[in-house]
Parts: C-alpha cells; structure tokens; sequence
C-alpha cells in the first residue's frame, strides 16, 4: 500500500499545484531533483569530465536500474535523449527491404508514423494498419490473418497517447514470435505506470521516456534491444563511443545496446533518471498501476456525470489516461483557465493520433491523466471546476 501522505511530502509540486498531466511531463520526487542538481554542482565545481569520473559507479547503475525495471539486461540498455530517438535508433537500423510491409496499429503515435512515410518514400516499404477490434484495440485476430514472408516490422504503440485503451501487447508479441517477425513497441505512456517484462512482452525492441509516468527529468529516455539483436543491427548514426576507431580504415560496433548511444550527453540527467526509477521500484509498480487506475476510473466516473462532457476513452483494458471532448468551441482555453486555478490539465489534438482521430471524427481532446500522488480530492475539484467553464 502507497503512503500517499509521505508520496506527497516526497513531491513539492503537490504543494503548490493538482498536477493531472502525468501523460505530458509529471512531477518530480524532490530526490530526482536532488540528484540532476547534485550532479549540476558538481560539474560547475570540478568540470564534466571530473564529474563523469567521480560519479562513474553510480551512473553505470543506471543501466541495471532500467533493466531490472523492465526485465532485462544491462547490456541490453541504451540510454537515450527521449522516447523518440529511441525508438527511431531502433526503426532506422532495421534493413526494410523495399515491398516489406510492416504492421502497426490505427493509434498509432504522429512521430512513429511519419518515420513510416519517410521510409516509405526513402526505402519503398509498405505501411499496413491492422483494424481496431470492437473495444478498439488492435484486433489480433485481423494481425494474425495479415501475417506473411513479406512482413518486415510489426510496430504498434502500447498506449496511445489520447486516451485510455491498452493495446495487447503480448498478444502481439506472441504471433510475431511465431512469426520470426521483429517486434518495435512504443512503451512511452506505459514506463511507470504499469508494470513491463519485456520478456513477456515478447518485444525484440522497446523505447520509453523518463519524463511521464515515471517521473524523470525532461531529455531522457531508453532503448532496450534483445539481445538476439545486438550482433545484427548497425545503427544509422554511429560514432567514436558506440563505434570505437580501431583502426585506420575500420571501426568495431560495440557488442551492447550503447552502440545505439554517442559519446556526448548529460549525466545530470541520466542520474536523475536512475533515481526516479528507483524511486519507482521501491514504491512498487505493481502498487502504482493499481491506483493510477484507480484514480483513472474515479475521474471517468465524475466526467461522465457532468455536462457539456463526453469520454473517448477506448478498450477492455484501460490505463490512467482520461480523455473526454467537450462543449466549447477553445478547448485549449480551457487548459488555461484550469491552470489559472491550480489544476493542470492538457489537450490532444487530432494530428497526434491522426488515424485514430479521423476513424472516429474525434476533435481537439481534453486529457487528465492523474498520478498516485493525485487524491480522489483534487479530482473532485478539477471536474468540478470544469464543469463550471462549460
């Protein structure tokens, strides 16, 4: 059980604000910011470098912290800038043979899909969305029927990013397994807010941020690469730390997921990463996902009772992400107005998830997304006050 008393004294933003945004950027445990300004001080103190060399240990730790969060190896970790770049250091390197088709999802995530197009157009690869099934879930059963020699890629998005549907994500897993099909999954909105086995999961490559659910610093991220992987796949971008110079005319790929990494990148924020993972893993994710959809549920429950309100949300499953449209013709305004009263909410618009959105004739949405440090308390408050703009 979650000490929400001491999860809120650990959080100095629930001070001062109800944070309903964990989806967007959530707020820190003061021991995450602690640790990207202990390491900040010690670089204006030293220099990076002496930085780097001191703190070397407990910045190597970061890697068996991912790991050991998502069920996999250090060796398997890259640490990356964001989700993005993790999960297009994985999609680039894949040698897509033109005509191979690769599989995704109908939520699929804007930046995931226009890295589609670009190869489509660059490579001649063919784009494939699976349909939704009637909860509007990925139909595996459609995916089974798709299947092929031709299938290069599946990749989906485990939690999109305008709502509360779950994908199922093993499932998927499993006929790409059966398959020998390489599996990409988007665990962005996932990373900390319910629990991850890559192995289970039965993914060949996942990429997730440290800014949402899990409550890092902005400007981190991971990639985790199978091992089956590591000795086949040459990164589109490399250099002199992921590809060491070993000779005039040669260099020599790592044999670990960083040779998906450069030699360049800040410290001060992988160390906060670790420690918000950490933080994570001694409250328990299996403790943090119970009550984020707890929380989750209560605030669909009070949006369904207030006017000018209607749920998006899609799925048998869901997870802490609440979307609704509304009566007004601004709903970003709305975001403002919220925020002048101390509830931070936030939008998503039909571009992000644009299949999905047009699938479904969905407008601009609002999206609350509470966190186990939120109370029932403030959600009352925040739809009601919502409920007053409308």
């Amino acid at each position: 059980m979650i000490d929400i008393a001491q999860v809120r004294r650990d959080t100095p933003g629930a001070e001062t604000t109800t944070h309903l945004l964990a989806c967007g950027s959530s707020l820190m445990p003061r021991c995450v910011a602690d640790a990207v300004i202990k390491h900040t001080r010690l670089e204006a103190q030293i220099g990076g470098y002496e930085a780097h060399a001191q703190q070397a240990a407990p910045l190597e730790g970061v890697y068996a912290s991912v790991a050991r969060h998502i069920g996999a190896r250090p060796r398997e970790i890259a640490l990356m800038e964001n989700a993005t770049v993790a999960w297009c250091h994985a999609f680039y390197a894949l040698p897509l043979r033109k005509g191979a088709r690769v599989l995704t999802c109908e939520a699929e995530y804007a930046a995931n899909y226009v890295a589609f197009l670009q190869r489509a157009k660059r490579d001649g690869i063919i784009i494939e969305v699976i349909p939704s099934d009637a909860d509007g879930a990925l139909d595996v059963e459609a995916l089974e029927h798709r299947m092929g020699d031709d299938v290069g890629l599946i990749a989906i998005t485990w939690i999109p990013t305008n709502g509360g549907l779950v994908n199922p994500a093993a499932e998927v897993g499993r006929i790409a397994r059966a398959h020998g099909v390489p599996y990409l999954l988007d665990g962005c909105q996932a990373a900390g807010q319910m629990r991850i086995d890559v192995a289970e999961l039965g993914c060949d490559f996942f990429s997730a941020t440290g800014r949402k659910y899990l409550r890092g610093p902005r400007g981190t991220g991971f990639l985790y690469v199978a091992e089956r992987w590591l000795d086949h796949l040459e990164p589109a971008m490399i250099d002199h730390f992921g590809a060491p110079w070993v000779e005039r005319d040669r260099y020599e790929l790592r044999d670990d997921a960083r040779r998906f990494e450069t030699w360049e990148n800040s410290y001060a924020l992988r160390a906060g990463l670790g420690a918000a993972i950490d933080y994570a893993d001694r409250i328990g994710i299996e403790a943090i996902e119970a009550r984020v959809r707890l929380l989750a549920d209560h605030a669909r429950s009070l949006l369904a009772a207030t006017r000018g309100v209607q749920l998006r949300d899609l799925g048998r499953e869901r997870c802490g992400i609440v979307s609704v449209s509304v009566d007004h013709p601004e709903p970003q305004s709305l975001v403002a107005r919220m925020a002048e009263a101390g509830f931070v909410i936030g939008t998503s618009a039909p571009s992000s998830t644009r299949l999905d959105a047009e699938r479904r004739g969905l407008p601009t949405l609002l999206r609350l997304a509470p966190h186990y440090f939120n109370t029932e308390d403030e959600l009352d408050r925040a739809v009601a006050h919502l409920g007053t703009l409308l």
